[in-house]
């Protein structure tokens, strides 16, 4: 047995484990059952539980007595093996009774699955057709078959309360018949509710898996590996699950007892809530899944295969073992939940590949090697000789990858260099450094570190763009750090070591730090003391440069020689001497009392009393050369227009003054 865990749900795999292969001799295997005490131990929970062949669907029988399991698809119409109906590759139809064969018919088409109606004892077989096929039992002939929309159809079930027969098409749509009328009386597009914000697809979904619950709830498996739970009175679905492995959806059943959906592709068998659609437990068997079976009333959980082997799960919280095999309770409390490896000493499992690489293609089909799922079972000691024959370098390359490993590690140990910007080298230093102390000291305090500066995509202009380079022979900078030549030198050593140490071997790496280090140690106690020199002395220099400056400047001066400029005025303006500037510069120096006399002679203010005995002051701006020239031609105009003016007195009349003729 083999014990699984996932969100806590222990699974019990009982068909896993250390089992024996069928090529084995018999000698061979009795050495092995008494070598190993796992193999002897084995537990076979049901005998020749195979199939020669691959299997795609698996039952149980409603009395709970018998598993069978099929390569297309069967129906079991009673609660034992007495009658069951199989339809099978080659479009047969065939019937078994309880002795055996029974009766054998075909249908038009190749068929893919079918359902039985209890009422009207019609079987309604689907294919590769747009036709649902229908044969009654009770008259032992067909129907008329029922017409669709679809080109075929996939699969189809019916609802055990009141017989809704659904079938599932290859266009992604799902249609619902009566039987009692045959007509239509449902549509849903599945394909297009498949199509979420969480869902990725590849190709149009088509339906591949069908099952009812109840009277009102359906749920729907794709293609494309999403599964879609319905309440029939809405066409939209409740939840939609996608398995991510865009594998189509094999096998749909529901759990009543914990209200769980089982949804499984051909490589995960996924278990989740149907009503929020959380994630219960799911599994990955070692084959490829074609089908899978709940055991009523049970945890017990079966699945058929691509390969020739069923497999068998047992999970307790589902429900309790069997009554055929009621001591699963008590044998799972006893087991370790420590995974068994099914690869043997004696063996190796290897692939065609690995085959080629070693030279041994050319035993494939001889005795020396047995075909095993992707590969091939090989003897070890064969291997390991064919490994040596072919690379017999390998223990010098696993030296030299050692070596290469050890190398690494005392690498890792040394100091790492910390690789400084292009741009202002000597700010990222300073950051680096405020860096490190605020490391310990929230370190002490047990704190969280603050992000870095240096690693903020909104700064990181500033180290690399030549545009954002500090000046530090500026005032503006010289004046705001009165110390900054003391720890710009001290920085440009640390710099100057820092580039050496990048060009230097990794050991001279950690002395050199630690000079650096001494250095600045030794000069850090003096800063406090020089802050008064540092910043008479900067003072004293500044002064220096400007008088300099002035010097050069003054000199400039004297060296240039004035040369006449002449200015064109525009066209449509007129030329105002310099005196006109020098009456406004002695206008605005009078008092507010003066102007408004002067304004007052001008003619462009008027003062005048008012009824409440307060003063109105009327003032008349002056007007451009623009304005004064548009009155004029408006004035002009307006003249123009009064000379061409006619009178229309000589159409009054006579008899009544003043009124026009109506």
């Amino acid at each position: 047995m083999q014990v699984s865990s996932l969100n806590e749900v222990k699974i019990y795999s009982l068909s896993a484990g250390r089992s024996l292969p069928e090529w084995l001799s018999d000698r061979k295997k009795r050495a092995l059952q008494k070598k190993d005490v796992d193999i002897r131990r084995r537990i076979e929970l049901i005998q020749d539980f195979e199939m020669p062949t691959v299997s795609t669907k698996i039952k149980v029988s409603r009395d709970g007595q018998y598993i069978m399991a099929v390569v297309v698809t069967f129906e079991i119409l009673s609660d034992d093996y007495s009658k069951i109906v199989f339809l099978q590759c080659g479009r047969f139809v065939e019937f078994h009774s309880q002795h055996g064969h029974y009766y054998r018919t075909r249908i038009p088409k190749f068929g893919r699955d079918f359902s039985y109606h209890y009422p009207s004892c019609d079987l309604y077989f689907v294919g590769a057709s747009s036709e649902v096929y229908r044969l009654n039992l009770e008259q032992g002939r067909f129907l008329n078959s029922l017409q669709t929309e679809a080109a075929e159809i996939n699969v189809c079930d019916i609802n055990p309360v009141h017989f809704l027969f659904a079938l599932g098409t290859a266009e992604g749509k799902v249609e619902c018949w009566d039987p009692r009328t045959r007509t239509q009386v449902g549509l849903l597009d599945c394909a297009l509710s498949s199509v979420t914000a969480d869902t990725e697809i590849e190709g149009l979904p088509s339906i591949s898996a069908l099952k009812f619950d109840g009277a009102l709830n359906m749920a729907v498996g794709t293609s494309t590996g999403q599964v879609l739970l319905y309440d029939l009175r809405s066409s939209n679905p409740l939840i939609v699950k996608d398995h991510h492995y865009g594998l189509p959806i094999k096998s749909v059943q529901f759990q009543p007892q914990l209200d769980l959906i089982l949804s499984a592709d051909s490589r995960i068998i996924k278990m989740w809530n149907k009503d929020t659609g959380k994630i219960f437990t799911s599994m990955e068997p070692e084959h490829d899944i074609n089908d899978v079976c709940l055991y009523p009333n049970s945890g017990m959980l079966m699945t058929a295969n691509e390969a020739p082997k069923m497999n068998i799960y047992y999970i307790p919280v589902l429900g309790p073992a069997p009554k055929w095999c009621s001591f699963l309770d008590n044998l799972t409390e006893e087991l370790e939940e420590n995974p068994e490896s099914t690869v043997y000493d004696d063996y190796k499992f290897v692939t065609r590949k690995d085959l080629e690489n070693l030279g041994l293609a050319h035993l494939i089909g001889s005795s020396l090697l047995r075909a095993y799922m992707h590969g091939f079972f090989m003897d070890i000691r064969l291997y390991h000789k064919a490994k040596m024959m072919a690379n017999p370098f390998a223990y010098e390359e696993y030296r030299r990858e050692k070596i290469r490993q050890k190398i690494e590690e005392t690498r890792a140990q040394r100091v790492q260099l910390k690789k400084l910007p292009k741009v202002n080298k000597e700010l990222a230093l300073k950051l680096i450094e405020e860096e490190t102390e605020e490391q310990q000291a929230t370190r002490k305090r047990k704190q969280k570190n603050l992000p870095s500066l240096l690693k903020d995509d909104r700064f990181k202009v500033m180290f690399e763009n030549p545009d954002f380079q500090v000046d530090e022979q500026s005032e503006e900078f010289r004046l705001l750090n009165p110390l900054v030549s003391k720890i710009s030198e001290k920085r440009k050593r640390k710099l100057k070591i820092l580039e050496e140490l990048e060009s230097q071997e990794q050991e001279e790496e950690e002395e050199a730090e630690g000079k650096a280090s001494d250095a600045e140690s030794s000069e850090s106690s003096d800063d406090d003391k020089g802050w008064v020199e540092e910043v008479r002395k900067q003072r004293k220099l500044l002064h220096q440069e400007e008088k300099v400056k002035q010097k050069e400047k003054f000199k400039e001066d004297q060296e240039t020689v004035l040369k006449p400029q002449f200015f064109e005025i525009k066209e449509g303006e007129e030329f105002r001497s310099f005196k006109d500037s020098a009456k406004k510069q002695k206008l605005m120096k009078k008092t507010l009392g003066d102007r408004l006399k002067l304004e007052e002679k001008l003619g462009t203010l008027n003062v005048s009393d008012t009824t409440v005995g307060s003063k109105q002051a009327t003032f008349k701006l002056k007007k451009s050369e623009q304005q004064r020239k548009q009155q004029e031609a408006e004035k002009q105009h307006r003249q123009e227009r009064k000379s061409l003016r006619r009178s229309a007195s000589h159409l009054r009349s006579k008899r009544g003054r003043g009124r026009l003729f109506c």
